[in-house]
Protein backbone atom coordinates (compact mmCIF):
# COMPACT_ATOMS: atom_id res chain seq x y z
CA UNK A 1 0.00 0.00 0.00
CA UNK A 2 1.54 2.92 -1.11
CA UNK A 3 1.55 6.62 1.46
CA UNK A 4 -0.99 8.98 0.53
CA UNK A 5 -1.44 12.87 1.99
CA UNK A 6 -4.43 14.31 4.12
CA UNK A 7 -4.71 18.18 3.78
CA UNK A 8 -6.11 19.43 6.64
CA UNK A 9 -7.14 22.78 8.82
CA UNK A 10 -6.82 22.43 12.80
CA UNK A 11 -10.38 23.03 14.30
CA UNK A 12 -11.60 21.39 11.39
CA UNK A 13 -14.88 18.98 11.93
CA UNK A 14 -14.91 17.56 8.72
CA UNK A 15 -10.98 16.99 8.84
CA UNK A 16 -11.64 15.33 12.36
CA UNK A 17 -14.31 12.86 10.35
CA UNK A 18 -12.44 12.54 7.48
CA UNK A 19 -9.37 11.13 9.69
CA UNK A 20 -12.28 8.36 11.13
CA UNK A 21 -12.90 7.13 7.86
CA UNK A 22 -9.57 6.60 7.24
CA UNK A 23 -9.42 4.75 10.49
CA UNK A 24 -12.46 2.83 10.09
CA UNK A 25 -10.70 1.62 6.27
CA UNK A 26 -7.81 0.60 8.22
CA UNK A 27 -5.57 3.21 7.00
CA UNK A 28 -4.25 4.79 9.85
CA UNK A 29 -0.49 4.60 9.41
CA UNK A 30 -0.72 4.94 5.49
CA UNK A 31 -1.46 8.94 5.58
CA UNK A 32 1.02 11.87 6.14
CA UNK A 33 -1.48 14.64 7.65
CA UNK A 34 -0.59 18.27 6.55
CA UNK A 35 -1.54 20.82 8.26
CA UNK A 36 -2.30 23.81 5.14
CA UNK A 37 -2.06 26.60 7.24
CA UNK A 38 1.64 26.01 7.28
CA UNK A 39 2.07 27.07 3.95
CA UNK A 40 0.97 29.94 2.30
CA UNK A 41 0.79 28.06 -1.05
CA UNK A 42 -1.47 25.19 0.36
CA UNK A 43 -3.53 27.62 2.18
CA UNK A 44 -4.17 29.49 -1.23
CA UNK A 45 -4.68 26.21 -3.42
CA UNK A 46 -7.06 24.18 -0.95
CA UNK A 47 -8.53 26.32 2.20
CA UNK A 48 -12.04 26.22 1.00
CA UNK A 49 -11.95 22.83 0.09
CA UNK A 50 -10.10 20.40 3.07
CA UNK A 51 -10.34 17.79 3.69
CA UNK A 52 -8.48 16.74 0.65
CA UNK A 53 -6.86 13.02 -0.15
CA UNK A 54 -3.80 13.42 -2.46
CA UNK A 55 -2.28 10.26 -3.88
CA UNK A 56 1.37 10.02 -5.24
CA UNK A 57 -0.06 10.05 -8.90
CA UNK A 58 -0.92 13.82 -7.46
CA UNK A 59 -4.68 12.79 -8.07
CA UNK A 60 -7.02 14.65 -5.21
CA UNK A 61 -10.56 13.22 -3.48
CA UNK A 62 -12.04 15.90 -2.40
CA UNK A 63 -14.62 16.66 0.30
CA UNK A 64 -17.44 15.16 0.89
CA UNK A 65 -15.94 11.35 0.90
CA UNK A 66 -16.80 8.67 3.06
CA UNK A 67 -15.07 5.00 3.94
CA UNK A 68 -16.10 3.42 0.21
CA UNK A 69 -15.20 6.37 -1.46
CA UNK A 70 -11.56 6.58 -0.12
CA UNK A 71 -11.17 2.69 -0.65
CA UNK A 72 -12.73 3.55 -4.37
CA UNK A 73 -10.35 6.34 -4.66
CA UNK A 74 -7.20 4.27 -3.61
CA UNK A 75 -8.32 1.29 -5.70
CA UNK A 76 -8.55 -0.61 -2.42
CA UNK A 77 -11.33 -3.82 -1.79
CA UNK A 78 -13.98 -4.85 0.47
Amino acid sequence: MRQFILYSQPECHLCDEAEVFLRQAGLEEKYTKIDIETDLELLKQYGIYVPVLKREDDQELFWPFDVEGIRTFLGLKG
